[in-house]
């Protein structure tokens, strides 16, 4: 999705920040994460060095819902003008879900569910492998995610269903997300 929104609409693409906050996952073997204090600072370090170069403006592009501290980072950044935006918002995730037509709900496909591996089977087909077809994993209501992190409401890390995903869903996941973006754009010009 960044390279895709940096194409289209022209801007400067950085490398990309590849660890995040992701403790929730630490039931999971393999799991790396770094801390909101951590994501923080590097946020900020990355703003504040485009700024010294003349680059006022940072558009944040977020592949990971367990980043919460990100949005506190973009509040305080734009206390006395626009300067950041963190994109995609969870208005950008729901229309992006109805353009697509997702039968789950963004409460039922929260993790590996239908959105994020239609998105997958759109862009990048090689990484999912077939077991995606029986793999749902119910767990709609959540009451103590922060607590007992993925694992006290999944075996397996899959809350959705996924077997429900398609590669057409994926790109029009990707199609809508593209469009909505114009909107975060306009705040900062």
């Amino acid at each position: 999705m960044p390279r895709r929104v940096s194409d289209e609409y022209g801007l400067f693409l950085l490398p990309p920040v590849t660890l995040s906050c992701s403790h929730e996952h630490s039931g999971f073997a393999g799991t790396v994460s770094i801390s909101a204090s951590t994501l923080a600072a590097v946020v900020t370090d990355v703003a504040e060095s485009l700024r010294a170069a003349g680059i006022d403006r940072l558009a944040i592009v977020n592949g990971h819902g367990g980043n919460y501290v990100l949005a506190n980072v973009v509040q305080e950044a734009n206390i006395a003008q626009p300067r950041m935006t963190l994109f995609p918002s969870r208005a950008d995730w729901e229309g992006a879900r109805t353009a697509a037509g997702l039968e789950s709900t963004i409460s039922e496909d929260m993790h590996a569910g239908e959105l994020e591996v239609s998105m997958l089977l759109h862009g990048h087909p090689e990484l999912v492998d077939d077991g995606y077809r029986r793999a749902d994993w119910e767990a709609d209501t959540r009451p103590h995610l922060l607590v007992t992190g993925l694992r006290g409401y999944t075996e397996t890390g899959v809350i959705g269903r996924p077997s429900l995903a398609s590669a057409a869903k994926g790109r029009a996941i990707l199609d809508s997300l593209a469009r909505s973006f114009k909107d975060h754009l306009a705040l900062l010009s």
